[in-house]
């Protein structure tokens, strides 16, 4: 990779370990529906606004229904189960947590693509099971069944993210990236909104809440997904999928710099098993 695809590849994952940092501060205070709802409906609107300034064609009318289950799919449900969690558990914990996304992914893939589940994926998934055990028994966080609710909304919104990945392979329409990660936010932040009458705010917006959300929804999705496709495109999805093993270190760090949470040995030996794991199951070695 080029040293710019290096740079790039670690904003993204400083950005996206940042996003756990934010919803530690905003969640509490808005609760977990409009923490998720201000995220993707602000990053949908820059992301619209982004495509019409650089002339690019919206086709919402045209593939609606679809772009609406992507969006509750791949957006917006994952964004409620990650602001529950970051009312009761460490921002380091999510990330982690979030690191499993690839293993699930071969899971789904394996169930609805046909995809085959190698011995290899098969030791990466108990890989990250014993290393979010782990995490789990023996971290900084005592165990408790608010503990637990908030590990398993982690690990449903990472199923979220792998049926994401199986219904976006299946879709037969021909979407380009940029309009696909508009789409996904938009359709987000409508699937959300009729519940946010049920969901009343418990604290007290101050402008630090503000600030963050503005940086959750405009730094953390909406500038994150551009850099993300970008990546994409310029060193093909596999490598872009790197990402994924740094935003737990991202994540551990500012929430020990910015939020005093504590980092053990076991948080960080938990945190490995689970990079480890994905690594395991993302990559296949290449023939000889």
């Amino acid at each position: 990779m080029r040293s710019s695809d290096f740079l790039r590849l670690f904003g993204l994952a400083s950005i996206w370990g940042a996003s756990f940092l934010f919803m530690r501060i905003i969640a509490p205070v808005l609760g977990a529906l409009w923490t998720a709802e201000i995220r993707v409906a602000l990053a949908g609107l820059a992301l619209v606004i982004w495509m019409l300034v650089r002339q690019q064609p919206i086709h919402f009318r045209q593939h609606w229904k679809s772009f609406l289950v992507l969006g509750a799919v791949s957006t917006a449900l994952p964004a409620v189960f990650y602001a529950y969690a970051a009312i009761h558990i460490p921002a380091g914990y999510s990330a982690i947590m979030n690191a499993t996304s690839p293993l699930w992914g071969a899971v789904m893939a394996a169930i609805f693509l046909g995809e085959q589940f190698t011995l290899r994926k098969m030791a990466g998934m108990l890989m990250g099971v014993l290393g979010v055990a782990m995490l789990v028994r023996l971290g900084p966080v005592e165990w408790s069944h608010e503990l637990l609710l908030a590990l398993l909304a982690c690990s449903a919104a990472t199923i979220c993210y792998a049926l994401a990945g199986v219904y976006t392979k299946k879709l037969s329409v021909n979407v380009n990236p940029v309009l696909m990660a508009t789409a996904s936010q938009v359709g987000g932040a409508i699937f959300l909104l009729p519940s946010l009458p049920f969901s009343p705010i418990p604290g007290t917006v101050t402008t630090t809440v503000i600030l963050a959300a503005a940086a959750l929804a405009l730094l953390c999705s909406a500038v994150a997904y551009l850099l993300y496709f970008r990546l994409i495109h310029d060193i093909g999805p596999t490598k872009a999928l790197t990402v994924t093993f740094l935003i737990p270190l991202f994540a551990l760090l500012w929430g020990f710099i910015f939020l005093h949470e504590a980092i053990t040995l076991n948080t960080i030996i938990g945190c490995a098993g689970v990079v480890l794991a994905t690594w395991l199951v993302a990559y296949t070695p290449k023939k000889s």
